[in-house]
C-alpha cells in the first residue's frame, strides 16, 4: 500500500469489462444471424450497456477501487452502491434480448432465476450478500487481496440482479412485479438491507483496522469515515429504491381498461415456459420410471423387471395371426 492516490492501471478490470463487451457484441452478430427472426440492439440499449460498462470502470478502477481497498470505508460503500444501484439494473436493461435469452436459457440459470424472483427470496440474498461482505474480517481480507475483492465485486453484481430482476422483468418467462407490490418490494430492499448503516452510524469507535489511515487519504478520522459511510448506504438506498417504486405507481394505468406495461407478453416468454414445461414433464417421468425400478416385480410373479410390453417369447403361430386378437402368454389349453 503505497500513496492513497498513487496511479494504477487496474489492467484485470479493464480486460474483463472488453471481454465482457466483446462477447456481448460477437454473441448478438451470431445470433442474428442464425435467428429466423432476429432481435435488434436498439441505440436507447446500446446506450444504456455503455453507461453500465462506463460505471463499471468507474467503481473497479483509480482512483475508487484504491480508496475503496485500502483507505476509506466511505469509498468501500460508494463502489458496492455503484456495482449494486447503477451497473446491475443497467445490464439488465442495455444487453441484447436474444443474447439476454441465450446466457438464462441453461435449466440450472432458469431454475436460480424462478427461484430468485420471489421477492421474499430476494431480499433475503441481497441482505445477505450486503451484510456478510461489510463484517470487519471480510473487509480486512478484501483490503489484502485483489482475488477476495475481485469475488466480492461478482458477488456484489449478483446480488444487483437478483434485487433488480423482479423489479425490471426483461428476462425471459419472468414477469416484473404488479406496481403497488414492487413499490413495497422496493421499500424493503431499502429498508431491511440497510440496517447496518445504524451500527456503523451509532458505533462508538472505528470498526474497520484497514481504513486506519483514511485522515491521510480523504481528510476523515477512521470514526467519522465510518459514519459517513452508514449515512450514504442508508440514504443512496431509500432514495434511489422509493425513487424507482414511486415512479411506478405514477405510471399506473388508472382504469383496468388501460393496458399496462406489466401484461406485455412476447414469444421469448411463451417459449420459456414451453422449455420449463418439458423439464418438468422429462424429470417426473425419469422419477417414475426410477421408482418402478426401485420396486422391482411384482411380488409372486417369479419374473425379472423389465420395462416395456409383456411378450411372449414364442414366435406367433398362423391361427393367432389370423384370429380376433392377439396371442395371449402362457400355456395353451
Amino acid at each position: 500500500m503505497g500513496k492513497p492516490y498513487e496511479w494504477d492501471f487496474h489492467l484485470a478490470a479493464w480486460l474483463v469489462v472488453a471481454v465482457a463487451v466483446i462477447f456481448v457484441v460477437l454473441g448478438h452478430r451470431r445470433l442474428q444471424r442464425e435467428s429466423d427472426h432476429p432481435i435488434r440492439w436498439t441505440r436507447h440499449d446500446i446506450a444504456i450497456f455503455t453507461g453500465a460498462c462506463g460505471a463499471s470502470l468507474v467503481a473497479l478502477t483509480w482512483p475508487l477501487a484504491d480508496l475503496a481497498a485500502h483507505w476509506s470505508l466511505t469509498a468501500l460503500m460508494t463502489q458496492r452502491l455503484i456495482l449494486l444501484l447503477a451497473v446491475a439494473p443497467m445490464l439488465l436493461l442495455g444487453v441484447p434480448y436474444d443474447v439476454l435469452e441465450w446466457i438464462t436459457r441453461p435449466a440450472l440459470v432458469d431454475a436460480a432465476l424462478v427461484r430468485c424472483r420471489r421477492p421474499a427470496t430476494a431480499i433475503v440474498f441481497v441482505t445477505v450478500v450486503i451484510v456478510l461482505s461489510t463484517i470487519p474480517p471480510v473487509v480486512q481480507a478484501q483490503s489484502s487481496s485483489s482475488a477476495v475483492r475481485s469475488l466480492l465485486a461478482v458477488t456484489t453484481l449478483l446480488a444487483g440482479f437478483v434485487l433488480w430482476i423482479p423489479v425490471l422483468g426483461r428476462v425471459p418467462g419472468i414477469s416484473r412485479l404488479r406496481p403497488m407490490m414492487r413499490f413495497g418490494y422496493l421499500a424493503a430492499q431499502a429498508v431491511v438491507p440497510a440496517f447496518l448503516s445504524f451500527v456503523l452510524i451509532l458505533s462508538p469507535h472505528p470498526l474497520y483496522a484497514a481504513f486506519a489511515g483514511s485522515k491521510a487519504a480523504i481528510g476523515l478520522r477512521p470514526l467519522n469515515d465510518q459514519q459517513i459511510a452508514g449515512f450514504v448506504s442508508k440514504l443512496t438506498m431509500l432514495i434511489v429504491l422509493l425513487a424507482v417504486g414511486g415512479f411506478g405507481l405514477v405510471g399506473t394505468p388508472t382504469s383496468e381498461e388501460e393496458p399496462s406495461l406489466d401484461e406485455r407478453l412476447v414469444w421469448a416468454d411463451v417459449q420459456r415456459q414451453f422449455e420449463r414445461a418439458e423439464r418438468r414433464s422429462s424429470c417426473e417421468g425419469d422419477g417414475s420410471r426410477a421408482a418402478a425400478e426401485r420396486l422391482g416385480p411384482p411380488l409372486g410373479s417369479g419374473e425379472p423387471f423389465h420395462d416395456g410390453p409383456r411378450l411372449s417369447p414364442r414366435p406367433p403361430t398362423p391361427d393367432a395371426l389370423g384370429g380376433d386378437g392377439p396371442e395371449r402368454d402362457g400355456p395353451e389349453p
